[in-house]
Formats: structure tokens, C-alpha cells, sequence
């Protein structure tokens, strides 16, 4: 991956980690419960399951390039188009809010981590958003785990900062997402949509 092209996908993933979801919800509530110490053990399950999520849509890729470089091109614009329409949708969805259902049954730094990467592991929208989105950044001539290594750990370490900083702020975030939910959730649907058009564009 060329640094142009590392550069595109690391503000994606920026993008991404900033858009609201389950696991930066995760690591609001238990920040705001047990500290972000604590908290740390959820964000790395978390990125952990946001790992699997990621090899499980590389690969599946790359088998499909395997049978035809025409699936990349396909999967280029299905997932541009799957990208606007999550930016739609978030644009529509009402403000996020605390869950308290996710604090049920202790905070074991166990099964703290279980709940960061389960929630990343079975997000049924997880692995179709990484399927969309990380074809535009494949080289199907280059390593594909050296691209897998590249993209994973770039994502990683995006996300886990992101939910480090919700997390050590937690008291002061939630409640500005009380007041200002609504147009975070519109700035960041603009984020998605933009970046599919792009993506599409530059292809």
C-alpha cells in the first residue's frame, strides 16, 4: 500500500471510528460506570473483534479475486453505493443514547473484554460495512496479508484511540450527545455518503 493511498484510508477509518456505534457507546457507558482504566479492557476486546471482522471480509476477497479481477470492480461500486446509503441512514437515525442494558453483570476486566469484542464480533453490520469498504484499498497484485496487517493495525490503533478519548471523557461526552446528538449523527452521515461518492469517483 502506497502512502497516498494509506493516507485516503487512514481518514476513513478516522471516519469511521468517529461515527456513532455500538462499541463507542460501549466505551461511553462503562466509561462513565468504571473509569477508563477499566474501560481498556473493553476497547481492546473490541478492537480485537473488529480484527476478526476485518480478515474474515479480506480474505473472503480475496478468494472471490482469485476466481475474477471483475469482482473487484463490482465490489468497488456495490460498496460505494452501500456507503452512501449507511451515511443516509445515520444522517436519519435519532440521537445516541445511554444503554444500560450493556452494564448487566459486573465489571470483571474478563468480561469487560468479552463485551468490547462480542459487540464488535457479531455486529451483523460490521462485516458488510468492512466487505464495502476495504475493496478500494486492495492491491490484488500486492501480499494480501501484508495489506490485511497494514489495514487491521491502522484501524486498530485508530479505534482504540477514539474510544480511549470517549472513555477518559465520558462524564462530559455524554452529555453533549444529550444536546447535540441529532447533528452528530448528521455531520457524520454526510462524512459517509461524501466518502462513498468519492471512493466511487476515484476508482
Amino acid at each position: 500500500m502506497d502512502l497516498h493511498t494509506w493516507l485516503v484510508y487512514l481518514a476513513a477509518a478516522l471516519a469511521l471510528s468517529l461515527s456513532p456505534g455500538p462499541n463507542g457507546l460501549l466505551a461511553l457507558t462503562h466509561g462513565a460506570m468504571y473509569g477508563h482504566r477499566m474501560t481498556a479492557y473493553t476497547i481492546l476486546g473490541g478492537a480485537l473483534g473488529f480484527m476478526v471482522l476485518i480478515a474474515l471480509s479480506m480474505f473472503g476477497i480475496g478468494a472471490l479475486l482469485q476466481a475474477s479481477l471483475m469482482w473487484l470492480t463490482v465490489l468497488k461500486l456495490v460498496g460505494g453505493v452501500y456507503l452512501v446509503w449507511l451515511g443516509v441512514q445515520l444522517w436519519r437515525s435519532p440521537p445516541m443514547a445511554m444503554s444500560m442494558a450493556a452494564l448487566v453483570g459486573g465489571a470483571s476486566r474478563a468480561r469487560l473484554f468479552r463485551q468490547g469484542f462480542l459487540s464488535a464480533a457479531t455486529n451483523p453490520k460490521g462485516i458488510l460495512f468492512f466487505a464495502a469498504f476495504l475493496p478500494h484499498f486492495i492491491d490484488p497484485k500486492r501480499d494480501l496479508w501484508l495489506q490485511f496487517a497494514i489495514m487491521a493495525g491502522t484501524f486498530a490503533v485508530t479505534e482504540i484511540t477514539y474510544e480511549f478519548i470517549v472513555a477518559f471523557a465520558a462524564h462530559r461526552i455524554k452529555r453533549w450527545l444529550a444536546r447535540a446528538g441529532r447533528r452528530f449523527n448528521q455531520a457524520c452521515g454526510g462524512v459517509f455518503a461524501l466518502l462513498g461518492i468519492g471512493l466511487v469517483l476515484r476508482d
